[in-house]
């Protein structure tokens, strides 16, 4: 079984002992230091032999020994990286190098099955669970020379269980608990994080220096939001453009994987490796965009930005905005969000960067209620002061896409699944309630199960049909094509939702550090949480967006590392 929780565990297994009082005096650590070191780095130091696969190995099993028990980043750690990264060496020593990611630990999600560590999504029924398959971005990564080495924290079922009156925070799930963000990695009484995770993927264990990077999974904001807040570089690409197949859906609608990590330069990396040479089989979807070539990196010029037309979509993004008959509004940016992005706005300025400002987007500004792009919220999220058109305003498509895509991930699994349907989870989950299955409730999984596939199909699809138009036909496609854009600049990760809705790619960027509004009270104001900026493009646009984001981090710098892990 793999290691899980304990640091003492971790730092034994690092260093080859039994009991930590019986462990040798170490030597000095070696001159390469893991903490900060980008894949563009480390690929260097392996390279001219400063470093080893089994030393990087070493270092990150340290760091994690050290510092998860404050911040709660990973679920479980491969109990053969050691190893594994033996054989890497070896193959080194002979000549033998897969790809550019040969012997670097990297993190996957807890949703992407690999058959080396259980694949649990979060949840305590898939606790143990190891799939009889590995994803395919596993063995695209395994093929690049990838050392699959931890599986990170996420919010349990990727967020798709607990909803209001009584929602979980971001980084919560039954296995792991809390996760915490190295910015603040304060707990409040009743234990939740004093500064938000965000997102059910996690950057935690980038930030930290626990591995150099990590593959999460986003329908709604998960790769984008938690890059944001932990002051990383997220990129969530064109659905289609990595392989969803082995990993636990929330509907194939909106799913798709992306990669977190500290440099823009490390995305384009390790995007060269998710990505399938071919189409994927198993995944229609990969049809959608031209394959790169397994090579993002020609599109990383400095002076990419030179020329370039950056859309700035104030309403509803920068903005105080209430949609058309809606009760709930965009609150717009805090004065220091604000303050930021307009530091932003200069520096693309100064980068030679043609700023069309406000850009704003048809679907988003559109006064009927109907074909407002806001107004397409969750079916069952509706407040009891909406008007009575929310119901049949609302998006059917989480709901019922689950329960369709789910229960074909369940079937997938063969014998050894734990428990056979949705149905069955939620039986189980109420069963095990007292061991802390459900803290937070299911209500969105009890909504999701209660889809009718065979009757409800055609408002599925209708709904989905005006989920895509909406979002991009009339929404970021209208905005880029009217303005001749090259893409949207969005605060945060804010180009979370309709980008998602679009299955259209957006990448984030480390740029400030601004207040944190939850703060416990009593606190002194600082500015301690991370806020970072994202370009929103059109499908397939990834080799423009990174050279966008690359130009930008390189006139900028402004990501720092997290002092509670320095």
């Amino acid at each position: 079984m793999p290691f899980k929780f304990g640091a003492a565990a971790f730092v034994c297994l690092a260093l080859g002992c039994g009991i930590i009082a019986g462990c040798a005096p170490k030597p000095a650590a070696p001159p390469f230091n893991v903490a900060n070191a980008t894949i563009q780095e480390i690929q260097a130091a392996l390279k001219d032999g400063r470093v080893t696969s089994r030393e990087l190995t070493t270092q990150y099993l340290v760091r994690i020994a050290l510092y998860e028990n404050k911040l709660h980043g990973m679920v479980s750690v491969n109990p053969n990286a050691l190893k594994d990264a033996d054989e890497m060496d070896r193959e080194r020593a002979a000549g033998k190098v897969r790809g550019p990611l040969h012997g670097i630990p990297i993190a996957l999600k807890d949703n992407i099955q690999t058959t080396t560590m259980p694949t649990s999504g979060g949840a305590l029924a898939f606790k143990d669970f190891v799939p009889p398959y590995e994803a395919t971005l596993v063995k695209n990564l395994r093929d690049a020379g990838a050392l699959i080495f931890a599986k990170s924290t996420m919010s349990e079922l990727a967020g798709a269980l607990a909803e209001p009156p009584t929602p979980a925070p971001g980084g919560y799930n039954a296995v792991r608990g809390f996760s915490y963000n190295p910015f603040d990695p304060r707990a409040a009484d009743n234990g939740e994080p004093a500064l938000s995770p965000a997102g059910s993927s996690s950057g935690i264990g980038v930030a930290a220096g626990f591995w150099a990077a990590n593959i999460g999974t986003d329908t709604s904001g998960s790769v984008l939001g938690p890059s944001n807040a932990a002051m990383i570089v997220g990129l969530r690409p064109t659905i289609g453009r990595i392989s969803r197949h082995g990993i636990i859906p929330i509907t194939i609608d909106q799913d798709t994987a992306g990669p977190m990590a500290r440099t823009v330069t490390d995305i384009a990396i390790l995007m060269g490796a998710l990505e399938g040479a071919a189409p994927d089989a198993n995944d229609p979807a990969t049809n959608t965009c031209t394959p790169s070539g397994h090579d993002y990196l020609p599109s990383l010029k400095a002076d990419a930005l030179k020329g370039a037309r950056i859309g700035i979509p104030r309403t509803a993004y920068y903005d105080k905005f209430t949609p058309p008959g809606a009760v709930r509004g965009r609150p717009g940016l805090r004065p220091d969000e604000a303050e930021a992005m307009q530091e932003a706005i200069t520096a693309l300025k100064a980068a030679g960067a043609e700023i069309v400002d406000p850009a704003d987007i048809p679907s988003v500004t559109a006064t009927d209620p109907a074909r407002n792009v806001l107004r397409r919220i969750v079916c069952g999220d509706e407040l009891p002061e909406d008007p009575a058109d929310t119901r049949e305003l609302c998006s059917a498509v989480l709901g019922y896409g689950m329960k369709r895509d789910f229960n074909l991930w369940l079937a997938s699994q063969g014998a050894s699944a734990p428990v056979k349907t949705m149905t069955e989870l939620r039986a189980w989950n109420t069963e095990h309630a007292a061991y802390g299955a459900i803290k937070f409730g299911q209500v969105f999984l009890d909504r999701s199960d209660a889809w009718d596939l065979e009757k409800d199909k055609a408002r599925y699809e209708a709904d989905r049909a005006k989920d895509k138009a909406f979002a991009g036909e009339y929404g970021i496609d209208a905005a880029i094509t009217a303005n001749k854009l090259d893409a949207l600049l969005i605060p945060g990760g804010g180009a979370s939702s309709i980008g998602a809705l679009a299955g259209y790619p957006a990448i984030t960027v480390p740029f400030a550090l601004v207040s944190n509004p939850r703060a416990p009270a009593g606190d002194t104001p600082d500015k301690s949480r991370p806020f970072g900026v994202s370009l929103l493009g059109q499908a397939c646009s990834e080799p423009k967006l990174l050279g966008l984001a690359f130009a930008f981090e390189q006139a900028t710098r402004r990501r720092q590392t997290p002092k509670a892990t320095q």
